[in-house]
């Protein structure tokens, strides 16, 4: 008896919210849904124009939805469309008597003259489907949010997985005249020149913006390598220079490290402490004074780190478009792409498929938020198999080749020195230790190059690799703070150990 009583006391509790909406009609345009049908069966004109607006889950009525299928079948096999075949195709379909007869059909035709305004009504049946569309979600959260089993976070997130299907599903977006567009572009040169050449966000790296401008918006940049290459170290390192330098918004996914070992090893980089004595807070007390002062701008930088594990490509969108909305990021990372998921409507496919999935989602994401999105991967184990140089190649990424059709550049990361190859494959024969190639193998709006970093293994950083074209600019780096200028005494070792222990030093450390 008492659990008949807590029963009838929770469906009262739920009632009385719904009962809110009890006597008023669901948003609707049934005459204009008759209307474009009509124009629709009368005018080619007319199918043209909305056949990509609407769909039939938009239509209010039944009948209604079952005539737009048949349109939109005989539109997608090319045949004609008009009262006889649409007739025509319902009955092949079994539902002519349910979308009202033939005698129904002819009515629609007659309820109109022409196609004009087809589109502008069109407009107004969408609108209404997304008014019953909000009201269905809200009843929804409304059950659930009185469920106390329901997680308030998991109910937060999927009230905005539903609200962004309705607008993924719905909103779509009309083409522009070149008058339009020529004006767009124009002003953005005028910004590109106003940013001295740069038109995306820069990576900080002086070579890699030479190359890209900076990574654009709407870019997805893949940047893969083997385990080990120090990828998530490159990505950091190019977060810092975004957030910390330019004070521009970074979000950061990792699904690999939690939020405090990627924060520790920016703190390494940032101040010069390896992460070993981090790590065991074995630090001497100008050590403590270094790590106190050097942090500060780490501390203010707008770098958003969220470490959730196995995230689906949903819920990174979702946290995306909050973290955009309220921070306004211009960037960002992910680490890595094999850990995500799918999401749960995509678990019946192949790990292959799931990854098609995920990239296409992430190109998706990129273009909505018209920011880069640069996303780590992993390589094949073909690498370590091939002889030579042992340098990665396209045919390289792992479980997909969608991600190289989606991505609008694929980078690798590459370091001899971790297969103990000591001397790079160049014309000179110059040492790899401390060194660092990377390879952009696509471009789909540029050029392909190899570009040589400096990879500083016991900070987990990666900066821009000091060049010299002549031994005059060497001689004079050397010597920018020698009382005699003009010396011509040329020293036989590289860079690095000229600079010795300097290159290294706290305060003179190279900006990455």
């Amino acid at each position: 008896m008492e659990n008949v009583n807590q029963q009838t006391s929770k469906n009262y509790n739920r009632g009385q919210v719904i009962s809110l909406e009890k006597g008023k009609l669901p948003p609707q345009a049934t005459d204009l849904e008759e209307v474009v049908l009509g124009a629709m069966m009368i005018d080619k004109k007319g199918v043209d124009e909305i056949i990509d607006i609407l769909n039939p889950d938009v239509f209010y009525k039944q009948s209604h939805q079952y005539i737009f299928e048949a349109i939109f079948k005989l539109f997608e096999n090319s045949e004609p469309v008009d009262l006889l075949t649409v007739s025509q195709q319902l009955k092949k379909d079994q539902k002519l008597e349910a979308a009202g007869g033939d005698f129904y059909l002819v009515q629609l035709t007659q309820k109109v003259s022409s196609s004009a305004h087809i589109e502008f009504h069109a407009r107004i049946i969408l609108q209404k489907y997304i008014q019953r569309s909000l009201i269905k979600i809200s009843n929804e959260i409304i059950e659930q949010s009185y469920d106390e089993t329901t997680d308030v976070f998991d109910l937060l997130d999927t009230a905005e997985s539903k609200l962004y299907e309705v607008t993924q599903g719905n909103i779509k977006r009309s083409s522009e005249t070149a008058r339009e567009l020529v004006i767009q572009a124009k002003k953005k040169i005028e910004d590109i020149s106003n940013k001295e050449g740069l038109s995306g966000v820069s990576s900080g790296f002086e070579r890699v913006d030479k190359l890209t401008s900076g990574w654009q918006p709407s870019d997805l940049i893949i940047m893969a390598g083997r385990p080990g290459m120090g990828k998530t170290a490159l990505t950091l390192s190019m977060a810092r220079n975004v957030a910390v330098d330019q004070n521009i918004p970074v979000a950061f996914f990792s699904l690999e490290m939690s939020s405090v070992q990627l924060i520790t090893r920016l703190i390494s980089s940032e101040t010069g402490l390896s992460s070993e004595k981090l790590r065991t807070g074995n630090l001497e007390k100008h050590e403590w004074e270094q790590l106190n002062v050097k942090v500060k701008g780490l501390e203010k930088a707008p770098l958003f780190i969220d470490d959730t594990p196995s995230l689906s490509i949903f819920d990174l969108r979702a946290k995306a478009r909050r973290l955009a909305s309220q921070h306004g990021i211009k960037l960002i990372m992910i680490d890595y792409l094999q850990l995500m998921t799918a999401g749960g409507s995509q678990k019946g496919g192949n790990r292959e498929q799931e990854i098609s999935t995920i990239s296409r989602n992430l190109k998706a994401l990129a273009k909505e938020l018209s920011v880069p999105v640069i996303a780590l991967s992993q390589l094949s184990r073909a690498v370590e198999t091939r002889g030579g140089s042992k340098r990665p190649l396209l045919s390289d990424l792992r479980e997909s080749g969608a991600i190289e059709q989606d991505a609008d550049i694929v980078s690798f990361i590459y370091r001899p020195e971790y297969y103990k190859i000591e001397e790079w494959d160049d014309e000179e024969r110059t040492p790899t230790e401390g060194q660092a190639e990377f390879i952009i193998a696509k471009h789909r709006n540029g050029g392909l190059d190899n570009i040589r970093l400096k990879f500083e293994g016991h900070l987990g950083r990666f900066a821009n690799l000091e060049t010299f074209d002549s031994p005059f600019e060497f001689q004079s780096a050397l010597n920018k703070d020698d009382d005699n200028p003009f010396s011509t005494d040329m020293p036989s070792t590289s860079p690095e150990q000229a600079f010795g222990s300097n290159m290294n030093d706290d305060e003179n450390d190279v900006p990455f």
